[in-house]
Parts: structure tokens; C-alpha cells; sequence
């Protein structure tokens, strides 16, 4: 058996994606910072008969990261497939003529340092299983800088630039990286943005193997 370890991982998407996922067979590796919100999810997991566990961290720390992806390679199995999805701090996102230096740091830490640093983890797993998926799941600002959210679309878009050099230079070995483009955020009344229904295209990336980038809406 083999898991999919899902960095940022919560109530809404996270938990739709560890039933996907789970559906299928899957170990899941549920990661964000709070343990005792993650053991909540873990329990409703198990109680519907998936095999799920919470490992903490901050995804700006680095070897807090590190440690929860080998904790959880050794409680639950390889990691096959890697969901990099936390969703930024408010304070990441001011307008671009209130933005200082020290404004791009928690971004830059947030959207580029952790999935460089989660990437380097799994990846020798993945080449001992021939193959794997990597999905990082962005919102629009990683394609369209806006001025009210200067941070994140600075770090999107470095996180961008990151993950397609990835996806080529990882594609010869069977290992599939794939962006997820989420719109206007997580539900909201739109059928296209329902956890649910996201967490079926992700399954998507992972099983069918497409374009570098997807989105599950068109832009405004």
C-alpha cells in the first residue's frame, strides 16, 4: 500500500481528497500545523475505513517538514503521491505599494522554500517506486498577479516557475508534476469548486496524467 501525503490538509478540500484518494487504496498522510485538529480528521477517517494519520508542521520550517514526510513514510507506507496545498496567511496578501521587503519573506518561505523542501524529501521514494505525482494547488494569483494580494502572487508565481522546471525535469522518470489552479477559492456556490468535485479532478492529475497546468475554472 502506498499513501499520498497531503500538506495543508483540513476540513474542506483535504479531507475530500483523503476519501478520493482513500477510495482507492491509498495510505493517507494528513499534514498541517495543528496535531489536534489533525487527529480529529484522522479519527473521522479511520471510522469510515480509510487508514489516515495527522503529522504536524510548518511548512515554513524546514525540518518540522521534513520530519512529519519521514514519519509518515515509516507509520503508513512510501509516499506515491504529494499534495502541496496550505492556504496563505491574510497577512501575506497587502497591496503592492504597502509591500516591503520583509512583507515577501513569509511568502517566499511559504510558497517556495516548503514545496522545494517537500519535493526533495519524497523524491528519492518516488524513484524507488518508478513513479509518482506531485500536485501543488494554487489559486489564481500564481497566473494573474493582483495588486490586493502582492505576496502571494509573488510567491505563486516563483512557486509556478519551480514546480514546471520540475515537471520536466522529473517527466523521463515517470513521476508526473501537476498544478491545480483553483479560482476564486473553495466553494462559494460554484458546483466546479466543491471539495468534492476538486478532489475528483485531483484524482484526475494523478491518474490520468495530463498538462502541467489545469484549471478547475476559467478565469474571471
Amino acid at each position: 500500500m502506498t499513501t499520498i501525503a497531503i500538506i495543508g490538509a483540513g476540513p474542506g478540500l483535504g479531507a475530500a481528497v483523503a476519501r478520493r484518494f482513500g477510495r482507492e487504496g491509498f495510505s493517507i498522510a494528513l499534514i498541517s500545523r495543528n496535531q489536534s485538529r489533525l487527529d480529529d480528521l484522522a479519527a473521522t477517517l479511520t471510522s469510515e475505513g480509510l487508514t489516515a494519520q495527522g503529522f504536524a508542521a510548518n511548512v515554513r520550517d524546514t525540518a518540522s517538514l521534513q520530519a512529519a514526510l519521514v514519519n509518515a513514510t515509516e507509520q503508513l507506507g512510501p509516499i506515491e503521491v504529494l499534495q502541496y496545498s496550505p492556504l496563505p496567511a491574510k497577512e501575506y496578501m497587502r497591496p503592492t505599494l504597502e509591500t516591503v521587503a520583509d512583507d515577501l519573506v513569509g511568502p517566499i518561505e511559504f510558497s517556495v522554500y516548503g514545496p522545494v523542501t517537500a519535493v526533495r524529501q519524497v523524491l528519492p521514494g518516488m524513484r524507488a517506486l518508478k513513479g509518482g505525482t506531485m500536485i501543488f494547488v494554487n489559486g489564481a494569483s500564481a497566473v494573474r498577479p493582483r495588486d490586493a494580494v502582492t505576496g502571494t502572487s509573488v510567491a505563486f508565481a516563483a512557486e509556478s516557475a519551480y514546480v514546471e522546471l520540475l515537471h520536466e525535469a522529473v517527466a523521463p522518470e515517470n513521476i508526473h508534476v501537476a498544478q491545480l489552479i483553483i479560482p476564486r477559492g473553495i466553494g462559494g456556490g460554484e458546483p466546479s469548486h466543491e471539495p468534492a468535485t476538486i478532489a475528483d479532478t485531483i484524482w484526475g492529475l494523478h491518474s490520468e496524467r495530463g498538462e502541467f497546468r489545469t484549471y478547475v475554472a476559467p478565469l474571471d
